[in-house]
């Protein structure tokens, strides 16, 4: 898989963040020139659930969480530099145990 990416070229910006749990996770959309769509966003520490409609793929930038599936018992640990991917209509339970926990989510399909 490649390196996850520092930067994005070419992209809009909106400017209005996605804010969630009280400001514990906020991310910004950028959609690309082909209308593709990602959110960059922060974690902070707790544990929070995420519904998802389409599939995403979860790029962890900077820091660390704990992700468990729906429909799993399995918990995983992941860092900076590594991926996780989430199946559509499904869901996920992310929790940050301390500092803040960065990340790119790219929707598939």
């Amino acid at each position: 898989m490649p390196a996850i990416p520092a930067e994005f070229s070419q992209v809009t910006a909106i400017t209005k963040a996605n804010v969630y749990f009280d400001g514990k996770v906020v991310s910004h959309t950028i959609v690309f020139p082909d209308s593709r769509k990602k959110t960059l966003g922060l974690i902070y520490p707790g544990s929070y659930h995420f519904g998802t409609e389409k599939a995403e793929l979860m790029e962890i930038v900077a820091g660390t969480c704990e992700v468990k599936l729906d429909g799993s018992e399995d918990k995983s640990s992941y860092s900076a530099g590594q991926v996780f991917e989430v199946p559509a209509k499904s869901g996920f339970d992310i929790s940050v145990k301390e500092g803040i926990c960065e990340y790119i989510c790219s929707f598939i399909g």
